[in-house]
């Protein structure tokens, strides 16, 4: 595997005022395939909403929640940006349905439901029960974060969310949090590279299996999944954080996706 690091090398060095966090680690072993600052704690907008889907998932497994238990949205969940809920009629969904629409669409308005109906405080203690210290989900989802507000929605490590994308694929992981992420639209990043169709690519498609997570903001990308052939798999995350000017010449944003596209074309 030393092309994936010398392609891991040659990615995080592109841009000098990028920071990345790396790590692709084999999906049955374990075994560090390649990396850059792995245990680097970065900004990882809605990656962090994985937390509540195995809470979620967990809690289903246990007994102690249903997917067919309705819940409601209100005006104070309501906020911008991804996510299809806010575009519908209907006021009322299953948790199965608010789960697939987080995993999917990265939907802030489903996290802030699922959040409200499971607890921040229950959701940061999941990801202490599963040994994360890097990876955590701060607070809601919010259209604004004032100075009494966590600055960030969630920040993690390549190393640590590598491990937990690995783990959701063990046999001991919470497996329906695998077919919330399955139908997952944003193929925008590392897995940009397979050639896959972002909205129908829940089946093998080019001898391969693309599952991940996603989290998109100013400045911030970050690709945690899972990628599986038909000989081998791996987990991976990237990470990256750095200052985007908000100026409609800057490129910033596109050496940073054509570096994330180069470490998925050598996966």
């Amino acid at each position: 595997m030393r092309d994936l690091q010398a392609a891991i090398d040659r990615s995080a060095f592109r841009d000098h005022d990028a920071q990345w966090s790396i790590s692709v680690v084999d999906l049955d072993m374990g075994a560090s395939l390649g990396e850059v600052d792995p245990d680097a704690r970065l900004s990882t907008a809605s990656i962090g909403k994985l937390l509540a889907l195995v809470e979620l998932a967990e809690r289903v497994g246990t007994g102690e929640a249903r997917l067919d238990t309705m819940v409601a949205r209100s005006e104070a969940d309501r906020v911008a940006d991804s996510g299809l809920w806010q575009h519908l009629a209907i006021d009322e969904l299953p948790l199965a349905d608010v789960a697939l629409l987080v995993g999917a669409v990265s939907d802030n308005l489903a996290t802030n439901v699922l959040l409200g109906y499971l607890g921040l405080e229950s959701v940061q203690r999941r990801a202490g029960l599963l040994g994360l210290e890097a990876v955590q989900l701060h607070d809601r989802v919010r259209d604004e974060r004032t100075a009494g507000d966590p600055p960030r929605l969630s920040s993690g490590s390549a190393r640590e969310l590598a491990g937990l994308m690995r783990r959701l694929r063990s046999e001991d992981g919470p497996r329906l949090v695998l077919g919330w992420l399955r139908p997952g639209t944003d193929l925008s990043m590392v897995a940009s590279a397979f050639g896959l169709d972002p909205l129908a690519h829940v089946l093998e498609d080019r001898g391969v299996r693309v599952i991940n997570k996603t989290g998109t903001n100013r400045g911030v990308r970050a690709d945690a999944g899972i990628v599986e052939g038909p000989g081998r798999g791996v987990a991976y995350a990237v990470l990256v954080n750095w200052t985007e000017p908000a100026t409609p010449d800057d490129r910033s944003r596109d050496r940073v996706l054509d570096a994330m596209r180069e470490i998925g074309s050598t996966l």
